[in-house]
C-alpha cells in the first residue's frame, strides 16, 4: 500500500457542529478566514452553543445511532468494499454515534473518493437491512481524512481505535499483533 488514512465520520445528526464534547468541521475565525481543527495532536474547536442550535434546528429528522447489528453489518461491508476496492482495512470502531476506519490504498487517490466510498456502501448496506432514514442519510455529509504518513502513524491510529470509548465494535487487522496485545482483537465488544 502506499498511502494510509485514519477516517472519520458521524451518524446524522449525532454530533452537530458547536457541540460541547467538540467538533472538526468548517468554521470561520475570529478575522472571517474559513479554518478546520482536524490535524492530529491539535485541539478542535467546541461548545458553540449558538451554532449547535442552527444546526439542530435545521435537521430534517431525528439524529441516528446505531445498534450492535448494524455494526457488525457496516464491519462486513467495509471489508467488502476494501477488498472490492482492493484497498487494505486495517481498523475499524464503529460508535452508535460515529465512525472510524484505518485504510490502506495503492496509488495517491482522493481522500475525499475513499471516504465516499466507504460511506455510500455502507448506506446501501443499511438501506437493504433496515429502513432508509426518514431525513434521507444515516450520515453526515463528508468527515474527516487524516493522511498516516509513516508506520508510527499508522500503529498510533489503530490504539486510537482500539482505545474508543462505548464501542459498539472494535476490528484490528491480525497484523497488528503488538496493537491487539493490549487491547485484543474483539468484534465485538461491549
Amino acid at each position: 500500500m502506499d498511502r494510509y488514512w485514519l477516517l472519520t465520520w458521524t451518524t446524522y445528526g449525532s454530533w452537530l457542529p458547536g457541540d460541547r464534547r467538540g467538533f472538526v468541521g468548517k468554521r470561520r475565525d475570529e478575522t472571517g478566514q474559513p479554518i478546520i481543527h482536524n490535524e492530529p495532536g491539535t485541539p478542535c474547536d467546541g461548545d458553540l452553543p449558538p451554532l449547535e442550535r442552527a444546526m439542530r434546528a435545521g435537521m430534517r429528522g431525528e439524529p441516528i445511532r446505531l445498534t450492535m447489528e448494524q455494526a457488525t453489518s457496516l464491519l462486513d461491508q467495509f471489508r467488502e468494499t476494501a477488498e472490492y476496492r482492493q484497498w487494505k482495512l486495517l481498523g475499524t470502531a464503529v460508535m452508535a454515534n460515529h465512525i472510524h476506519l484505518v485504510v490502506g490504498v495503492r496509488g495517491d487517490p482522493e481522500p475525499e473518493q475513499i471516504l465516499h466510498s466507504f460511506k455510500s456502501y455502507a448506506s446501501r448496506s443499511l438501506n437493504r437491512k433496515w429502513a432508509r432514514p426518514i431525513n434521507g442519510t444515516w450520515w453526515t455529509e463528508s468527515g474527516s481524512k487524516r493522511k498516516l504518513p509513516h508506520s508510527q502513524a499508522v500503529k498510533n491510529a489503530l490504539r486510537y481505535l482500539r482505545d474508543q470509548m462505548h464501542p459498539l465494535l472494535i476490528w484490528i487487522d491480525e497484523s497488528f499483533a503488538e496493537v491487539e496485545a493490549r487491547g485484543g482483537r474483539v468484534c465485538p465488544r461491549k
